[in-house]
């Protein structure tokens, strides 16, 4: 058995028309539709994957509507693993760093290769931070208190899976500077991220190592999974860049979040248009089980 999920962006100009959902539901021939949100989320389910899903997906794009199939079973998931950068925040943090160090344009050149997969995440991470070489250190609570802002329901999406036992992950290719400030605002758990060095009070050009990349987002998959006792298999895990495909793939539930097209391509969860709310909706939630 799988699930559809139809839904757009919160409070939408133009709300999903019944009579679309309703032709798409009996094409595929599927069950009764389940209003999620009024015009904004709906689902139904059917008795396989249709074969021209992808073709409906690209048509209801141009809707602004995002299509979601996956299977019925498991669909409620016990953990949310979380990318920083472009998906629980808005903005990619090493760049707003970047701009006050004068050195804006090259480096978010630099980030916008390495995300979408064209550079080594390693040595690109190390290439722009050495752009930030004497940058003192007090700037990295300036960039926080008025650069930084928040995807729009993050508090909601772990609010209401913590409601109900689950557990939150920040893990982030970025620096444990953000990530515990980003954290410790939205209820995650715990955060995993790159340390930046610091002497007398100004940036050195260096990353703590190991490097926090691609693989150590799928290591901290399997290390907290153990931890708390649950399978892989309960994980949703949400992402926008190259390094994230690791944990997206190897998740229960992995959910490109507005990434980049390259990385979007070999998601099965691909979200344009909603926020981050789209995770509760895709885990089978109502607007009225929300918390917060």
């Amino acid at each position: 058995m799988f699930t559809a999920v139809l839904l757009t962006a919160p409070n939408p100009v133009a709300p999903l028309a019944p009579e679309m959902v309703t032709a798409l539901r009996n094409a595929w021939g599927g069950s009764d539709l389940r209003w999620l949100a009024p015009g904004e989320a709906v689902e139904f389910d059917m008795p396989g994957a249709p074969g021209n899903r992808w073709d409906v997906w690209a048509d209801v794009q141009g809707q602004g509507v995002d299509l979601v199939v996956i299977p019925t079973a498991g669909r409620r998931k016990k953990m949310l693993l979380a990318d920083m950068d472009s998906t629980m925040i808005q903005q990619e943090c090493i760049d707003e760093l970047a701009d006050e160090a004068g050195v804006g344009a090259r480096v978010k050149d630099i980030t916008a290769r390495a995300m979408n997969g064209e550079l080594d995440f390693d040595g690109a991470l190390r290439e722009r931070v050495g752009l930030l070489r004497g940058l003192n250190a007090a700037v990295i609570d300036q960039v926080l208190a008025q650069r930084i802002t928040y995807m729009p329901g993050g508090k909601t999406l772990l609010a209401t899976m913590k409601a109900r036992g689950g557990h939150a992950a920040l893990v982030s290719g970025g620096f444990t500077a953000f990530t515990s400030a980003v954290a410790a605002h939205l209820g995650f758990d715990e955060n995993r991220a790159n340390t930046l060095l610091i002497e007398d009070g100004k940036l050195t050009g260096e990353v703590g190592v190991p490097i926090l990349g691609r693989q150590a987002k799928v290591d901290a998959l399997e290390q907290i999974t153990t931890r708390l006792g649950i399978a892989e298999d309960d994980v949703i895990a949400v992402g926008d860049g190259a390094n994230d495909l690791g944990m997206l793939d190897r998740a229960g539930l992995g959910v490109a979040l507005h990434a980049k097209p390259s990385v979007a391509a070999e998601c099965e969860v691909r979200i344009n248009h909603g926020d981050l709310t789209a995770l509760l909706y895709v885990q089978g939630y109502a607007k009225a089980d929300f918390v917060g």
